[in-house]
């Protein structure tokens, strides 16, 4: 189920299946935009709400237009500064965008990804492709192909779809999502491009999200292992802590990547997994300072620590 094979996995989307593909950030279970079943899959395969939206993935920024039903100057100046790249702009929806993309909203998240095989997948397609984290709603996101065949190759059909491996992504945490719709942009999910870098590209305040959740990854609880996560500030607070919590019989394990916030989000949803792995009851990490990516490597291990509610029922 596993291939490099991309006019394979071109010929298992044109015909409806759904492809796991690399991108820069995590891996994603695409299908076909312009397909409602094959959309439908993909809420199915990850057990996903039907009115969580997805994100478009296209092959260059001048696709924009098929896409969003008008695109702003500050969509322009981002997309010819950040795309290819880990940035997903929030667009007003064209009409022909279908509802269970967007899941019912009038805003399509679109996003051009720089990984080489993705682009070679996107411009052999030649559509745009709606790709979600390829792992089960609420859980860690995958970083290799071997992620997504542990969590989703029981829910695969061999037959029909397609795991592409790309090797580990490069960035390691999901992409950043700025709303264009609202004054100002707000970042909706923080990632590589931080909200420092787009009031610089921008020359315009950018705001924290607020309001409802609309895009990906707003939820409080996500990104999770099924061992306890505890964030603490420094590795004193750490090792106070594993000490404390294995003494009362607990299998404890430490994280602590603040030396290297490029390595520590490569690595970040790797070291949750291994987590369950080696069967850790607790997991403690130490979070980095809150500049560039240390804001979404924050934001993750907060969200994997959250309290978590019932999984959902499969969507159809």
């Amino acid at each position: 189920m596993i291939s490099t094979d991309v006019d394979l996995a071109v010929a298992r989307l044109r015909a409806g299946g759904v492809v796991a593909m690399p991108t820069e950030t995590v891996y994603g279970l695409a299908a076909d935009a312009r397909d409602p079943a094959a959309v439908a899959r993909i809420f199915a395969i990850k057990g996903r709400p039907a009115s969580h939206p997805l994100i478009v993935h296209l092959a260059r920024p001048d696709n924009l237009t098929g896409w969003a039903s008008s695109v702003p100057d500050d969509a322009a100046r981002l997309a010819s500064t950040c795309w290819p790249g880990p940035l997903t702009m929030l667009l007003p929806r064209h009409h022909d965008v279908d509802d269970a993309v967007t899941g019912g909203r009038p805003t399509v998240g679109l996003r051009v990804p720089s990984h080489p095989m993705a682009q070679q997948l996107l411009s052999s397609f030649g559509g745009g492709l709606a790709a979600p984290s390829a792992n089960r709603f609420g859980k860690v996101s995958p970083t290799t192909a071997e992620h997504v065949l542990a969590d989703l190759g029981d829910r695969l059909d061999p037959e029909r779809d397609l795991i592409l491996d790309g090797g580990p992504s490069e960035v390691g945490v999901e992409s950043t999502i700025v709303d264009l719709t609202v004054t100002p942009p707000q970042v909706l999910r923080a990632g590589a491009i931080s909200a420092d870098d787009l009031h610089r590209i921008l020359e315009r305040d950018v705001a924290e999200a607020s309001g409802p959740g609309r895009a990906s990854g707003m939820l409080a609880s996500h990104y999770a292992p099924d061992c306890e996560v505890l964030p603490v500030d420094d590795r004193d607070a750490a090792d106070s802590l594993a000490a404390e919590r294995r003494g009362a019989g607990e299998h404890v394990g430490v994280v602590d990547r603040t030396d290297d916030l490029v390595v520590a989000a490569q690595r970040l949803y790797g070291d949750l997994r291994d987590a369950d792995a080696r069967g850790l009851d607790v997991l403690i990490v130490v979070l980095p300072p809150p500049a560039g990516i240390g804001h979404a490597i924050r934001d993750r291990v907060t969200k994997a620590a959250a309290a978590r509610s019932s999984p959902p029922s499969p969507a159809g």
